[in-house]
């Protein structure tokens, strides 16, 4: 792969998430070459990007500089000419399959055979859209989330032919943006959207159910569980509260929702085997039963420093005026 001292990176599609890929890309160090349907709609988001970070940047929320670099770093050009020198291309047109084959393909007739090339879905098959890439060992999802400037996680969407070397080469790109990346198999929904679409499901029951208005339920995620989980997922979370608690839940739960909340095996398997999180040093995710007092102390101060700044910046705008 030719990796030059300043790489070239492209970005097809220049919407809402093309857009703020570009920007991350290149406050990374890189030179981006930004694509869309035509250069008049990919200069006006180039123009667009550039607009938004002066207003980042304005806020603090950007360094003074990055405005500069973006429009220094970030070209708008053809799809052929946005791929034609790149080693790194992210795709991220409308979610129809049919568009992103169709580009895909474009992008495959112009670019290097050896550029590394990532899809941006949320939802398609990775596997499916690889059916219109040439050398589809180069290809994989590399999945941002909305606001791509200020979600520092990825998704890695490796599929069966993904070449096992492009995979730290992505990671590689996706830490110097400052991000953070989890390899996860290539299934319907990866892991971001079945989890965030079975707490949705379950919110809706609720609300269907009459057991709390959808004000209430957001106000009981963000102020209780969901307060944890900037800092713990849900297996560290599990592990420190004891997976026996956990197991004595699913139980109470069974007694109106059988089915529904039916025990995980692998949660009936760690119980069973005695491994029931920090206490016994051994759950999920194995945490040494020595680091209980060091984790509580993190995890205190991890809670009063995010009720600090949520009391600093205020609540969020969603009330409807009285």
């Amino acid at each position: 792969m030719n990796m030059s001292k300043n790489p070239v990176y492209a970005v097809v599609g220049s919407g809402y998430m093309g857009g703020g890929i570009a920007q991350m890309l290149a406050l990374s160090g890189v030179d981006v070459r930004m694509a869309d349907v035509d250069l008049a709609t990919a200069e006006t988001n180039r123009l667009r990007i550039i607009k938004e970070a002066e207003e980042f940047a304005a806020e603090g929320l950007f360094a003074a500089d990055a405005p500069g670099i973006i429009a220094q770093r970030v070209v708008a050009t053809s799809i052929e000419d946005a791929v034609s020198e790149a080693s790194f291309i992210e795709e991220a047109v409308p979610e129809k399959l049919e568009i992103k084959h169709a580009t895909l393909r474009r992008i495959c007739a112009a670019a290097p055979v050896d550029a590394i090339i990532g899809s941006n879905t949320s939802t398609i098959l990775i596997e499916s859209l690889a059916e219109a890439v040439t050398n589809p060992g180069r290809f994989l999802g590399v999945h941002f989330s909305n606001p791509a400037p200020f979600i520092p996680g990825f998704e890695i969407l490796p599929h069966a032919r993904t070449d096992a070397s492009v995979i730290p080469a992505v990671e590689t790109i996706i830490a110097a943006m400052g991000k953070q990346s989890a390899r996860v198999k290539d299934t319907t929904g990866f892991v971001l959207n079945r989890l965030q679409y079975a707490l949705f499901h379950e919110a809706t029951q609720l609300v269907e159910e009459g057991v709390a208005s959808a004000e209430d339920i957001d106000t009981v995620v963000r102020t209780t569980f969901g307060f944890r989980l900037p800092f713990f997922g849900p297996f560290a979370i599990a592990d420190m509260a004891g997976l026996d608690v956990y197991s004595f839940c699913y139980a109470s739960l069974q007694t109106e929702y059988p089915e529904r909340f039916a025990t995980p095996k692998i949660l009936d398997a760690l119980v069973s085997a005695g491994k029931l999180g920090t206490k016994t040093g051994a759950g999920f995710l194995n945490i040494p039963e020595g680091r209980t007092a060091e984790l509580v102390a993190y995890r205190n101060k991890a809670y009063a420093a995010m009720k600090k700044l949520i009391d600093e910046l205020g609540p969020a705008p969603t009330h409807t005026a009285d």
